[in-house]
């Protein structure tokens, strides 16, 4: 009986990392189409980044900057769970 408690345990625990890296795979897609979208727009057209609640006005290149830091730091964690 302790024996299925641990396998059910052990099941378990694989389906969460696997709802993880699904996630994960699934945030670093979102970055990569916000950056190849924010790359097809004209260079002088403002755009808008959220912050909390509030939207700012932004330069297209200082988003781009933002959303390259957030995928990378996402594909960081997807190869450490990779790794794991």
């Amino acid at each position: 009986m302790a024996a299925a408690a641990a396998r059910g345990a052990g099941t378990e625990a694989a389906a969460k990392e696997i709802d993880k890296k699904v996630e994960l795979m699934k945030e670093v897609r979102a970055h990569e189409v916000a950056i190849s979208e924010l790359n097809s727009l004209p260079p002088s057209r403002p755009v808008y980044q959220k912050a909390g609640n509030i939207f700012f006005r932004r330069s297209i290149q200082s988003v781009v900057t933002a959303e390259q830091k957030q995928l990378d730091l996402a594909k960081a964690r997807l190869n450490k769970l990779d790794q794991a």
